[in-house]
């Protein structure tokens, strides 16, 4: 049984991580944290009033309190899923140095099908190469604070490290409640090639952190990918 924590609980990703982990026997919600604790719900404010046992801390929350939980963690020897987006690079320094200690999981998108179309992309470039010129378009829906997402810029890393230090523009468009739309063009002057993820619900990053929580409690310390977890047979 893995026991989890889910930090952000009343958010929109940490109602659908608590609704999906309720139905998995594998799994075990013991407490949520939030800034506007709970007590009749077991919300804390501080992950060091949580009372029961745990494994590991699903974290989807801001900048500034998934740093400071990091680093508790790593204090209190708990093993740590990360989603949070918007993280600058000094925030991913700390996550760093906490892995030297506990075991993390740290993508910038946890679905399964974006992790596929970060192969892909990574594949493309390598063959397209330099004859091609790349752009991303990324859609969240108009809650969403960081532009371009996490998912994007990492998609433009992935294309540098195949296609050179090349510009790569990003356009960014918060609309309604769009879940999460990814493009990625390379264009040549003979053809153009497209590839791209849409997300029609939240659950398939709510399903990827409770993979990814089930597969980081497994780990004594380390920094570890979605792309970790798919190639891993156990």
């Amino acid at each position: 049984m893995v026991k989890i924590v889910v930090s952000g609980a009343q958010g929109r990703m940490g109602k659908r991580i608590t609704s999906l982990a309720e139905k998995d026997s594998d799994l075990e919600v013991v407490a949520g944290v939030e800034l506007k604790a709970n007590p009749e719900e077991n919300i804390v404010s501080d992950l060091n009033l949580i009372k029961n046992d745990y494994n590991c801390i699903v974290e989807f929350t801001t900048p500034a309190a998934t740093i400071e939980h990091v680093k508790m963690a790593a204090k209190l020897k708990k093993a740590m899923v990360v989603g949070t987006t918007g993280l600058s690079d000094k925030d991913v320094k700390v996550i760093r140095e906490a892995s030297k200690t506990i075991p993390i999981v740290f993508s910038p998108n946890m679905s399964v099908g974006v992790n596929v179309l970060f192969g892909l992309i990574e594949k493309a470039a390598g063959i397209l190469g330099k004859e091609y010129t790349a752009s991303i378009k990324e859609a969240h829906h108009i809650h969403k604070k960081d532009k371009p997402s996490g998912t994007a810029k990492f998609m433009a890393k992935i294309a540098k490290e195949k296609l050179g230090d090349v510009d790569i523009p990003t356009e960014s468009i918060r609309k309604g409640e769009i879940v999460g739309d990814h493009d990625i063009t390379f264009e040549s002057e003979v053809d153009t090639l497209k590839i791209s993820h849409s997300a029609k619900t939240r659950d398939i990053f709510a399903l990827g952190a409770l993979k990814a929580a089930k597969f980081v409690v497994k780990k004594k310390k380390g920094l570890f990918s979605m792309r970790d977890i798919l190639s891993s047979k156990g």
